[in-house]
């Protein structure tokens, strides 16, 4: 029981950390990724209003062909990337939450590119690293 506890603590601070150092915007919207054991969800969030403008399941795919959790998504990815640009987005910012950037992560990633969706940098919320101790500017 502990051992889960202190999992579950762990990924929220790495969900946090990855959150920080996001900066969606309007122009800008975040690219938000779900895992389960079974499916992969997607969906691409407007923060300054609160609303979701597109969103994408391996649920809705399941039915269509027989893959691999992989290829559903990458798939998934594909049919997010084709809904956000009939919305006129082109670049999102992506959020990746607790997991890493590895396998199934990756392919929704890829497959939202090849679609012609562009991740942004994450940006931090301030450049403090331009100061150095000691030194005034």
């Amino acid at each position: 029981m502990r051992k889960v506890k202190s999992a579950n603590r762990k990924a929220k601070r790495r969900a946090r950390r990855v959150r920080v150092k996001l900066r969606a915007t309007s122009s800008k919207p975040r690219l938000s990724v779900l895992r389960s054991n079974k499916h992969i969800h997607a969906q691409i969030i407007d923060d300054a209003k609160g609303k979701t403008l597109a969103a994408a399941s391996s649920l809705e795919i399941a039915g269509k062909k027989k893959t691999t959790k992989t290829g559903a998504a990458k798939m998934v990815g594909e049919a997010l990337a084709k809904k956000a640009i009939a919305l006129g987005i082109k670049e999102v910012v992506f959020d990746k939450g607790k997991y890493k950037y590895h396998g199934r992560i990756k392919a929704l990633a890829d497959g939202t590119r090849e679609n012609g969706l562009q991740f942004s940098s994450h940006e931090s919320r301030e450049k403090s690293r331009t100061r150095i101790k000691g030194i005034k500017q």
